[in-house]
């Protein structure tokens, strides 16, 4: 029976623009509470992202099946044939005609400070999907959802969510990233009681040990692991048997670090499924994150398995 990923999280366009000047040129703190500017953006892309879109992506870069759960807008249509391009399965993908599929317009000047504007859209309905379809689905297609996520989505989408994949035996990583100013200590600690794993980068992990007053160790009582990502000081990787050091894989250039979190949750799901230790998971989920910082874009890298093993072996050697 193979084995399957079920990603749950957001799928959503990106608009990027870039603005040949400083902002604070144009912004004049006495003037702020009668702010009215507009930025000439010469440049301008459009990029495919959302979590569970840059997660699914590279998890395919990997050789593995992940399956996005996420719900978009009416709009949806060119994403759709990006998917369909890459690889990427978009089986649990509801289309919400009413709504338009999330989108993040954002505005970088010279100084990489970044103004961004985001529409949640369809994503505020990711809670009109259900783990356990997914998995009666797959379970007769003669396949497994053998581990889920839940990434940042709609709020009681990933409540639902959560609670929908301890109800049906799957083991998933809370991620709850820029979702996380949502959540109470309450919500918080349900979420850990119900995952197998939490992943979060150092600064959404300090804003748990606020909220909850919990210790590293307070959370692997109740999880299998918690990864903390650091950057540029790589990651660490807590167990019950204490914490794993993974160093941060050597990039030859960094172009764009939006969506390098992703990469490395793929990296983490990829060592999951295929049985791998934490060191070589660790290991794999840093040159994940290291290979997406030298492209511009969350869904536009790609590297052959002989390109792969040739970074892994560069950061064992490093």
């Amino acid at each position: 029976m193979s084995k399957k990923a079920l990603i749950c999280g957001s799928v959503a366009f990106d608009t990027i623009m870039v603005f040949g000047d400083r902002f604070r040129n144009h912004i004049l703190p006495e003037k702020i509470h009668i702010l009215n500017v507009s930025f000439l953006v010469p440049q301008l892309r459009r990029e495919f992202g959302g979590c569970a879109g840059n997660i699914a992506y590279n998890l395919h870069l990997l050789g593995d099946v992940g399956y996005p759960m996420a719900t978009v807008g009416r709009d949806f249509a060119p994403y759709a044939e990006w998917m369909r391009k890459t690889g990427v399965p978009a089986d649990y993908v509801r289309v919400v005609e009413s709504e338009h599929t999330a989108q993040a317009f954002i505005t970088t000047d010279l100084d990489n400070n970044q103004i961004t504007a985001f529409h949640p859209g369809a994503m505020q309905q990711s809670h009109l999907n259900d783990v356990a379809h997914a998995k009666a689905n797959e379970k007769a297609k003669g396949a497994e959802i053998a581990i889920g996520i839940v990434a940042p989505d709609g709020r009681d989408g990933m409540i639902q969510h959560a609670e929908q994949f301890a109800a049906a035996g799957i083991p998933f990583i809370f991620d709850p990233g820029q979702g996380l100013p949502m959540y109470d200590a309450k919500d918080l600690a349900r979420f850990v009681e119900q995952a197998t794993w939490v992943a979060v980068n150092d600064y959404e992990w300090q804003l748990i040990q606020q909220k909850t007053g919990w210790t590293e160790s307070d959370v692997t009582q109740r999880v299998e692991a918690l990864i903390v990502t650091r950057g540029a000081d790589g990651s660490v990787i807590h167990t019950k048997g204490g914490p794993i050091e993974i160093p941060c894989a050597k990039a030859s250039a960094m172009v764009d670090p939006t969506g390098c979190g992703d990469a490395y949750r793929a990296g983490l799901i990829h060592g999951l499924l295929n049985g791998l230790d934490w060191l070589t998971t660790g290991r794999i989920a840093s040159v994940m994150g290291a290979i997406k910082i030298e492209s511009l874009g969350t869904q536009n890298h790609t590297f052959t398995p002989a390109e792969f093993k040739q970074r892994m072996a560069a950061l064992v050697n490093q």
